[in-house]
């Protein structure tokens, strides 16, 4: 006897669909501000490496006279 494979959206059938659309708003919204914060970080990460190599380079050509 075989059986269908139990999807997703069948393990999702027996709660209210107000109540499903009410938990992917909130995973959205998290996954959202994650990804808001990592790309925050990687801005701050890039200035810093910007402002570390222009003085590297700055400090360079100074002693290369």
């Amino acid at each position: 006897m075989a059986t269908s494979p139990t999807t997703l959206l069948d393990s999702l059938a027996g709660y209210p669909p107000w109540f499903v659309a009410a938990c992917l708003t909130i995973v959205a919204a998290v996954a959202i501000w994650v990804i808001a914060k990592i790309l925050k970080w990687s801005l701050y990460l890039l200035v810093g490496l910007v402002l570390i190599g222009g003085a590297v380079a700055t400090a360079w050509l100074l002693l290369r006279g």
